[in-house]
């Protein structure tokens, strides 16, 4: 514990200048008076720490030393190249390995590029999860990630419904959709890749899992993009034909989806013909007539349903209503 310590205090001075008592302090996690204990353990075993007095002092390495423990292990370098979205690295536990990674690339830069993290930074910024939710990070993630990282197979209960299942799994990777987790991972026996959210894992044992061996085919960007699409084209399960103006075509990949919209507009065809009014008909792809429902009804006057009927008659009821609470 207290030699990585010492290890970090010295890459910290080495990509800084000059640090305080109370940065270094910050930084290790530890009281100044322990700070001014391990610089003095250092300068003992030979690493040129000097301490500037005063309030304006601190320490700082001479002499232009460099130390050469700055090569990364296979952990960090993975994590570094997450680096960029921290909110996901703290949920899955590998922000200590980023930091260090962070750290050991920093004091191995020249004293002219050693900012060049920082100002990256102050540029360019992450924020995964959807506006309007709360992001919940699950329980079981840090385990699930392990496993992943280490192509361990793992045991475990995944809520289905009303029911539980149990799968063995070979973990190939972890995808964050709109700040929701989800595995994607080679089911045991069947052979098949499946996709799972990880939040709905009851438990998950990695214990006592096996390696598996990696099929070297397996593209997971591509695999999650393939899979994204079958799932979106796999709800819309229904189909509603409405009238739409020309604000309500543009409103509608914003109502709808850009899957269920860019299905319709396709297949009227770019050169859509107008009715009189300037108006579009098009056949809208759809979950159910309750979900249509409720997207539509964020058109207002720019749509008109037209079939089926039940749905249409709903519409007249909800606009009978309005001009009710409207009526002078």
């Amino acid at each position: 514990m207290r030699a990585a310590r010492l290890i970090k205090m010295v890459l910290l001075l080495q990509s800084r200048p000059a640090m305080t008592a109370a940065e270094l302090a910050r930084e290790l996690e530890v009281s100044e008076r322990t700070v001014t204990r391990d610089a003095q353990a250092l300068s003992e075993a030979g690493v040129p720490v000097y301490a500037d007095r005063g309030r304006a002092g601190g320490y700082r390495l001479v002499g232009g030393y460099r130390t050469r423990l700055t090569g990364l292990d296979r952990g960090e370098a993975e994590a570094l190249f997450l680096s960029g979205v921290p909110g996901a690295l703290r949920e899955m536990g590998l922000q200590d390995a980023a930091s260090a990674a962070r750290l050991k690339v920093s004091a191995a830069l020249l004293p002219s590029l050693r900012d060049a993290s920082r100002t990256a930074a102050q540029r360019f910024h992450l924020d995964a999860p959807d506006w309007f939710r709360e992001p919940r990070t699950p329980e079981l993630l840090p385990s699930v990630a392990e496993a992943v990282w280490d192509d361990r197979r793992i045991t475990a209960r995944y809520r289905r419904g009303e029911e539980e299942v149990a799968r063995e799994l070979e973990p190939y990777g972890l995808v964050l959709k709109a700040g929701g987790w989800y595995l994607c991972a080679r089911v045991v026996g069947p052979g098949s890749f499946r996709v799972y959210r990880v939040d709905r894992f009851s438990a998950v044992d990695a214990g006592a899992g096996k390696r598996f061996e990696r099929d070297g085919d397996f593209d997971l960007p591509a695999f999650w993009e393939e899979r994204a699409a079958q799932f979106a084209r796999s709800v819309l399960r229904a189909e509603v034909v409405v009238r739409l103006s020309e604000e309500g075509l543009r409103r509608l990949p914003h109502a709808v989806g850009p899957v269920p919209a860019r299905a319709a507009l396709e297949a009227v065809g770019a050169a859509a013909g107008r009715d009189g009014s300037g108006w579009v008909t098009v056949t809208l792809p759809v979950e159910s007539e309750e979900v249509a429902h409720t997207q539509l009804t964020a058109l207002g006057p720019e749509v008109e349903v037209l079939a089926p009927e039940a749905l249409r008659a709903r519409f007249a009821r909800d606009a009978e209503r309005l001009a009710a609470l409207y009526r002078p």
